[in-house]
Parts: structure tokens; sequence; C-alpha cells
């Protein structure tokens, strides 16, 4: 797969193996993941029945501020916001109304929003962190191995730790202590140790 340092199906049936690499191949592809997941390994094991998978996060976006896409201008009666684009208005307003009260907020117009709190530094408020798109993108992983695993799965578990993931899925409840031994030796094999 392109942009993957690392991507590996352990299968104990190469046609199975090969299939699955074509499938988490498609839905990676599909989701827009295959330039932010580095490495990938998938391991299935058709007879417990399970399906493991462990990655590491390439790239993991930045936090979006309000400076990103926004000016801020103090004046007497607050802090006036000039927005340059809207993509992120909706969360912001709702960041402010939470932070400074929705009576304190104002919207003049489509690119105009003004606090009206005196003495309140526009730099601040520039530096307020209105998306981490990094929680989109972990959903976004759940999503794909949930559509990779085999169809009726229904026993899954998944961890989001800091740059990987892994995600556990069976038909039947599954040994903790084994599947904590699994999980252990195959993130090893994407070079993350727990």
């Amino acid at each position: 797969m392109k942009g993957l340092e690392y991507f590996e199906v352990e299968c104990i049936e190469p046609v199975g193996a090969e299939i699955y690499k074509k499938i988490a191949d498609d839905i990676l592809l599909d989701l827009n993941l295959s330039q932010s997941i580095g490495r990938l390994h998938i391991y299935i094991d058709p007879e417990t029945p399970l399906f493991l998978a462990v990655g590491v996060i390439k790239q993991m976006p930045g936090l979006v501020h309000i400076r990103d896409f926004a000016s801020a201008l103090g004046t007497g009666e607050g802090v006036v916001l000039d927005i340059g684009t809207e993509t992120y208005l909706s969360p912001m307003l709702s960041i402010l109304w939470d932070t400074y009260g929705r009576d304190l907020i104002t919207q003049p117009d489509r690119f105009t929003v003004k606090i009206m709190v005196p003495g309140l530094n526009p730099r601040e408020v520039e530096e307020m962190v209105v998306v981490d798109p990094s929680e989109g993108m972990f959903h976004d992983i759940i999503y794909a191995m949930q559509w990779i695993a085999p169809e009726g799965f229904k026993v899954r578990r998944e961890i989001i730790g800091k740059g990987h993931f892994s995600y556990v899925a069976s038909e039947n409840t599954l040994d903790e202590e084994d599947i904590d031994k699994l999980l252990k030796e195959k993130l090893a094999c994407v070079g993350v140790s727990v």
C-alpha cells in the first residue's frame, strides 16, 4: 500500500491474507487514512476466531487555534474577531459561548464576532483551541478497522495510545491475558513497545 512504511497481514491461510490486504488497502484509501498510518500489522486467526490490528500513526494533525483562521483586535468593549474562513466558525462559537457566555458574544455579520468582555487580551483569544483533528482521525481509524474486520465479530476492544492504536475483534469472549500477550507481540511488529 502506498504511504505505509510497513504493512503486513498475518494469517495461516495465504489466500485469506491477500484478500484482507486488498480489503484493508481499499478501505484505508477510501477513508483517506493511508497517508496517516505509518505502519500496520493485521493478524487473523480463523480458528479462534480472532481479528487483531495494530498500527502506528504517522501524521498527527495539529490543533486548530482561533489564530489559524481569524485575527483578534482589542477594543475598549472587548475583542473583535475578523474571520478569514468560516470552516471552524461553528465550533469556535460554541467554545466562546461556553467560555464567556452567550450573552457576551455577538455576531453582527458572517465574518465578524465580538466578545464583549472589557480588558480581554486578544492574544489570549487567538490562542484558544477550537478543534483537535486527531480525535476525528482516531474515530476514522477505528471505523476503518470495523469495516476491515470480519462480519459478525461483535466482541471488540479498541485502544488508542500515544501515536499508535490497536483493535481486537472476535465472535467470542477471549482471555484477557492471552490477548494482552498477543497485542504486545504484534505491537512490537510495528515498532511499539508496551
